[in-house]
């Protein structure tokens, strides 16, 4: 009872002597120590687990086999989990609250996520250049700026990609005619739940994007990218290698070089 009312507490009190990550029990810190032996070991793509579970179910990205469906969508998953979580994307159920901000999610795993904004803590570290990110799938992501590794292959276009959810939501951009996802607000369809989300900041009026520079908001990132490129030269142009005018988005140097055509 004592190591579960940490759970509320959120005292950490068992510290791994690698990374220095924390945990709130023995038994979690055990299994986090499992990554830095390499126990449970990936022999596709050297992904270290927790436990032999997690690597089975680890192994099933690289195989393909997705026994279960959803009864709605027809979306397949790997597990029997990930189905549950994504059966909450159609009832809107949210049973994971944040404490903080009364914020709430579909999966736990993204409470524990939301949490670290709060905390500020990074515990996943690049061994190469020493950055630091709050969830260890964003590490997975900046490693291949280092690898240039690209495992994940299209079979139906050949394009590959460095993780397995980027080659999964090409595939539901680009070869999928199905709109799964719907706006509970005005019923509109869409292909991916992250096309959703920002179509949903048009009827909530939110923007969530604020300038650092000034008092400027967006609802979308891309829209605060392109603000603080063009008017605090806040990032990197892209530059047209004949005539080295410089553009604020790929669509309008993609444009510019049209012309030179």
């Amino acid at each position: 009872m004592k190591r579960h009312e940490l759970i509320h507490s959120g005292e950490k009190l068992y510290s791994c002597s690698q990374c220095e990550k924390r945990f709130t029990s023995p038994g979690a810190l055990c299994r986090h120590k499992n990554m830095h032996t390499g126990r449970y070991k990936c022999s596709e793509c050297d992904q270290c687990c927790q436990n032999n579970n997690e690597l089975a179910r680890h192994m099933q990205t690289h195989s393909g086999e997705k026994p279960f469906e959803c009864n709605v969508c027809g979306k397949r998953f790997a597990t029997s989990r990930h189905l549950v979580e994504h059966g909450r994307v159609h009832s809107g159920e949210r049973p994971y609250k944040c404490r903080m901000c009364d914020r709430a999610f579909s999966r736990s795993s993204n409470l524990v996520k939301h949490l670290r904004l709060h905390s500020g803590d990074k515990p996943y570290k690049c061994h190469v250049c020493d950055k630091a990110f709050s969830v260890s799938a964003h590490l997975n992501d900046h490693m291949s700026v280092h690898t240039g590794d690209k495992p994940y292959t299209c079979s139906v276009c050949g394009k590959s990609f460095s993780q397995n959810s980027s080659l999964n939501s090409h595939k539901q951009c680009a070869h999928s005619s199905g709109r799964p996802h719907h706006c509970p607000v005005c019923g509109r369809q869409f292909k991916t739940n992250d096309y959703l989300k920002r179509h949903v900041h048009v009827h909530t009026g939110a923007k969530q994007y604020s300038c650092r520079h000034c008092s400027s908001s967006f609802r979308r990132r891309d829209q605060l990218k392109s603000h603080l490129l063009k008017l605090h030269n806040d990032g990197t142009w892209l530059t047209c290698y004949i005539c080295q005018k410089k553009c604020s988005r790929s669509f309008e140097l993609k444009e510019h070089l049209l012309q030179h055509m």
